[in-house]
């Protein structure tokens, strides 16, 4: 697939030879570290479509399509308007799991609000033209209340779930006066939502009823979820989760779960001081099944199910962005056993998004301008 188009890249507009493959020793043996495509504007989010090309997301408001033979496309018309500020930006991308009739593709972005200098987190959904160069009937299918001035903390990772029905996960904003409404039912700040392809939402959601409660809501009590998948056997979602400076969580979504941000967390304020739990805490709070301190500030999250990696099968893998690294998470069905850092202390890179490709391979972009795609496989 790529690895066959890494001679054409040179031919490719606006491309540039990427660099040398780099080569690893890991717990599973060597493997191979291979740029594949150079010159993206600081991406975000990628998919594989069906025929092994790539949609991937670039942060200032582009979609762009990835041809098998390593080619970035001119930007995907019909993207909504994006604020590109701090955090924000164009973010994540999926694929309807009707792909193949629809042509729907879902993007997760930052959105301009009414008011001057407010956004949030927004999703849009549209159909993916044959010949990959537009989005039409464009419809905004979620959109994040309330709207703030804050350029931090979207969250946005999108997941379909073995039923069809489409998670997103929102950040909460940041800001001490905005992170308190995490633990709110009325407000998507800091929350897992759960809906229907065109925004409906499902009659078993868990606060579907409640007095007061968006319905959308499928778990609270987050601080900033940009990894999400569904473990390879229980279907479930699992997201990964920054937590403030330290406490950075793997954690295993519950159906109607409070996960405790702010008022419980394994790490402090950036300025050192403690955040002190209050002295009556909500009842069955839901523990992080791993956390990290200090912070490897998690991006990216995939379970591996493919071939090349036998001794892998059934681990999930995290992107880390100030730890450059990434992080293979062992796991004995839904027991976490323990990490390894991949790359290593010198490995420059920031990993946002990493994926397993249809060839087996696990393919990762890098936070940069320029940014790359990477494809890791055993070592020849």
């Amino acid at each position: 697939m790529f690895r066959q188009a890494l001679a054409a890249l040179a031919c490719a507009t606006a491309l540039t030879v990427p660099a040398i493959a780099q080569t690893f020793e890991t717990d599973a043996g060597s493997v191979t570290l291979d740029p594949i495509v150079e010159g993206l504007q600081s991406p975000w989010g990628m998919v594989f479509l069906p025929d092994d090309s790539m949609l991937v997301t670039e942060r200032p408001g582009n979609l762009r399509h990835v041809s098998t033979d390593g080619t970035i496309s001119e930007p995907i018309a019909g993207i909504p308007e994006v604020v590109f500020q701090g955090q924000g930006g164009l973010l994540d991308v999926a694929l309807d799991p009707e792909f193949a009739a629809n042509r729907y593709v879902y993007v997760s972005y930052a959105e301009p609000g009414e008011q001057e200098g407010t956004n949030s987190t927004a999703v849009a959904r549209g159909v993916l033209s044959e010949d990959m160069s537009e989005l039409s009937d464009v419809e905004v299918i979620f959109s994040q209340q309330p709207k703030l001035p804050s350029n931090l903390h979207f969250g946005s990772r999108l997941t379909f779930d073995n039923d069809g029905y489409l998670f997103i996960t929102t950040g909460e904003r940041s800001n001490a006066e905005f992170r308190v409404q995490a633990q709110d039912l009325d407000s998507h700040l800091g929350k897992v939502i759960r809906i229907m392809p065109d925004g409906t939402v499902p009659e078993d959601n868990p606060f579907v009823g409640t007095d007061g409660a968006l319905p959308e809501i499928w778990s609270y009590g987050h601080r900033n979820v940009q990894g999400a998948a569904l473990h390879p056997d229980t279907g479930e979602l699992w997201v990964a989760e920054h937590g403030p400076r330290g406490g950075d969580e793997l954690n295993r979504i519950v159906e109607g779960g409070n996960f405790g941000w702010p008022l419980l967390t394994e790490g402090t304020e950036y300025s050192g001081d403690p955040i002190n739990p209050p002295e009556v805490l909500p009842d069955q709070l839901v523990e992080a099944e791993r956390t990290w301190v200090p912070s490897p500030a998690p991006s990216g999250l995939a379970f591996y199910t493919g071939d090349l990696f036998p001794d892998w099968q059934g681990d999930a893998f995290m992107g880390a962005l100030a730890g450059t690294d990434l992080i293979r998470i062992d796991l004995e069905g839904e027991e976490v056993l323990g990490d390894e850092f991949l790359f290593g202390d010198d490995f420059p890179h920031r990993i946002r998004d990493v994926t397993q490709g249809p060839d087996g391979a696990l393919y990762l972009t890098t936070d940069a301008d320029p940014g790359q795609i990477l494809r890791l496989s055993p070592a020849q």
